[in-house]
């Protein structure tokens, strides 16, 4: 008999093999250590949370909870003695609105214009017809070792007439070499067969980057992003340096800062059994401050989450 079928037989056994139940999964049986390795890595994970979690909830706990009660210790994730007096003590502090408004400009200004800036300059070293490609990122890469010091730095903020403006906040973290490293092996990922298809239908270099680029590195800005803003947000000791005099340029890190010092300098001219300096702690206030220092990175990370680990995978990876 021949093996051949003709198409009026291939269409009926077509239709028989729809009736056909389905095949059933093919269900493995995991051995002993196969078990072994799965408890042992839920005990890890658990573990692990347990160690990342418990500081915040311990510092959450101290923060409400009575200022002298929290000398004691043994507060763990809940607190003993119920209080609200450290949160008013934070935001009684003078010079907190216009620190919070500042520190609110300078994150959201700042991480703009250094994400604008890094994948501007990202995307000029990532072109392999760039001539200077090599040796700008020598230079790039070496500023991340070599810095030129406190007072140099202070004086030379000081002749660009920077130091008592906002923009010494913004101006000198515009460009990073790391962030502009990563954004760079991201961009160097893309497949040139892209770039050369614009090209060929006539589009410039900043179409290419704006149409054809940006939208791909999506997950590389919002990670980026995220650095640049955390990084705004916690820092204080440029407001020292530079706007110390300035109060209009006030930081809200540089208001808690201050808050902590009073504090403990006060506490340590105070009767620990006196009731008088419940609020003026030092544990419970720094507490106090962490929270509301960190309550702002904390809602906004989970909106960036899904871009992070794949921005840091894409970008830390190159075939």
């Amino acid at each position: 008999m021949s093996e051949e079928f003709n198409d009026a037989e291939l269409d009926y056994l077509d239709q028989e093999d729809r009736f056909l139940p389905a095949p059933k999964p093919v269900k493995y049986k995991k051995s002993i250590p196969d078990h072994i390795f799965v408890v042992c890595n839920w005990i890890f994970m658990i573990c692990f949370v347990v160690i990342t979690i418990y500081p915040i909830l311990n510092t959450l706990a101290i923060s409400f909870n009575d200022g002298i009660d929290a000398v004691r210790g043994g507060i763990h994730i809940f607190p003993r003695k119920f209080s609200l007096n450290n949160y008013s003590v934070v935001f009684k502090q003078q010079n907190l609105k216009t620190g919070l408004f500042i520190s609110v400009m300078r994150t959201v200004i700042g991480t703009a214009l250094g994400v604008v800036a890094n994948a501007i300059l990202a995307f000029l070293v990532s072109r392999k017809r760039f001539l200077l490609k090599k040796p700008l990122t020598v230079f790039w890469v070496i500023t991340m070792y070599v810095n030129g010091g406190m007072i140099p730095v202070l004086i030379l903020f000081k002749n660009l007439k920077l130091t008592g403006t906002f923009w010494v906040y913004v101006i000198p973290g515009m460009l990073a070499a790391f962030n502009m490293l990563v954004m760079r092996t991201f961009m160097e990922g893309i497949p040139d067969s892209l770039e050369e298809a614009a090209q060929i239908d006539g589009a410039s270099y900043g179409t290419i980057f704006i149409k054809v680029l940006s939208p791909l590195c999506k997950p590389m800005y919002a990670t980026i992003a995220l650095f640049i803003a955390v990084g705004q947000w916690n820092s204080w000791f440029d407001t020292m340096l530079y706007n110390r005099i300035s109060k209009q340029y006030t930081t809200l890190q540089y208001e808690l800062m201050k808050l902590l010092a009073s504090v403990s300098s006060q506490s340590s001219k105070t009767d620990p059994n006196s009731t008088e300096g419940a609020n003026l702690t030092p544990v419970a206030v720094r507490s106090a401050a962490t929270i509301v220092t960190m309550a702002p990175i904390v809602c906004l990370y989970p909106f960036l989450q899904r871009y992070f680990v794949t921005g840091l995978t894409i970008g830390g990876v190159k075939e």
